[in-house]
């Protein structure tokens, strides 16, 4: 009975100590000049990306005409990009942001010896800052998204379908995961870093890795192992080749992010593997239905949160196991 009082005493002493940081994170991020200005960025840039799709927005419904509220996020015009492809290859400087300087910062400034000095564990430290990044990045993510539909409507007088409702918000939570795991990256640099500029670096050179050179290996992987530099070659390794590349893509949370949200977003995708010409015959075209949309992309979400607790295991182990000591 004792052993377990203290216990139970244990556990709500972490619980208080981590929540005081999870709000003292939370104050830090939303008083941040740095989080300000890159959010007011964020935010022109997407509706700048609205301001493309409603200009395209004609001309995509003269194609398919069916969920156009949909083609808000998807449509891009003007040479601007649609929201969805801005959001997967700027929304990670989000995570990068919030987490670069988490660890080395505190320790550059001294304040991280204080933090260890209090009366609260020593895992509340790692675990507060990434449920405070986590939740800003939650807010921005559905505040923005709620604010490209409500001007949206606004503009274009368009109102969502309950399926078109529920995609969009399936959308956003894969972008908070998505976004969520590069803060774990980041936040793993941090600790591996001793300079903030060293871990900033080092974040947005793995997210440039992934974001353009990740493809060109694939291609090149691909080309190797299933070469088609002729007609007889590419006969029999067109298969292999297409394949093999795609699998190798997928390895990057840019790509597997891409092909989720463009298939979550577009019910007319019907499949993201291959489709070979027997599987075409007699296949009725259509739209597929949200639960079939999610069964395509279910194993998407689960590898994106997985990166994303591998990240952040990576930053937990490694904080928990150094020494922290006063400069």
């Amino acid at each position: 009975m004792q052993a377990f009082a203290a216990k139970f005493g244990q556990n709500s002493e972490n619980r208080a100590g981590l929540k005081a940081l999870y709000r003292k994170e939370l104050a830090d991020h939303l008083s941040s000049r740095r989080f300000f200005i890159i959010l007011l960025l964020i935010y022109i840039t997407s509706f700048a990306s609205l301001y493309g799709a409603m200009s395209g927005l004609s001309e995509a419904a003269q194609s398919d005409g069916s969920f156009l509220f949909l083609k808000l996020y998807t449509t891009s015009g003007n040479s601007i990009p649609s929201f969805a492809s801005f959001i997967a290859l700027l929304g990670p400087f989000i995570g990068m942001l919030l987490g670069f300087d988490a660890i080395n910062g505190e320790r550059m400034s001294g304040t991280l010896n204080r933090l260890v000095a209090q009366p609260i564990y020593r895992d509340s430290i790692i675990i507060g800052k990434f449920l405070a990044g986590s939740t800003i990045i939650a807010i921005t993510v559905f505040t923005m998204g709620i604010a490209i539909g409500a001007f949206g409507v606004l503009g274009t007088g368009l109102a969502p379908g309950l399926e078109e409702v529920l995609r969009i918000a399936i959308f956003l939570v894969f972008t908070c995961v998505y976004i969520s795991f590069w803060l774990g990256v980041s936040i793993l640099f941090s600790v591996i870093c001793r300079h903030s500029a060293t871990s900033a670096m080092s974040v947005i050179a793995l997210w440039i890795f992934f974001s353009i050179f990740m493809s060109l290996i694939a291609s090149i992987v691909a080309g190797a192992v299933y070469p088609m530099s002729n007609d007889w070659e590419a006969l029999l390794n067109s298969y292999g080749n297409y394949t093999l590349e795609l699998n190798l893509n997928r390895i990057s949370p840019y790509y597997l992010y891409s092909e989720a949200v463009s298939t979550i977003l577009s019910p007319s995708v019907r499949s993201v593997n291959v489709v070979t010409v027997s599987q075409l015959e007699g296949a009725i075209s259509g739209y597929l239905s949200l639960g079939q949309s999610l069964l395509l992309v279910w194993p998407h979400l689960t590898g994106l949160a997985a990166l994303m607790l591998a990240a952040f295991a990576g930053a937990y182990v490694g904080f928990m196991r150094q020494e922290i000591r006063a400069s």
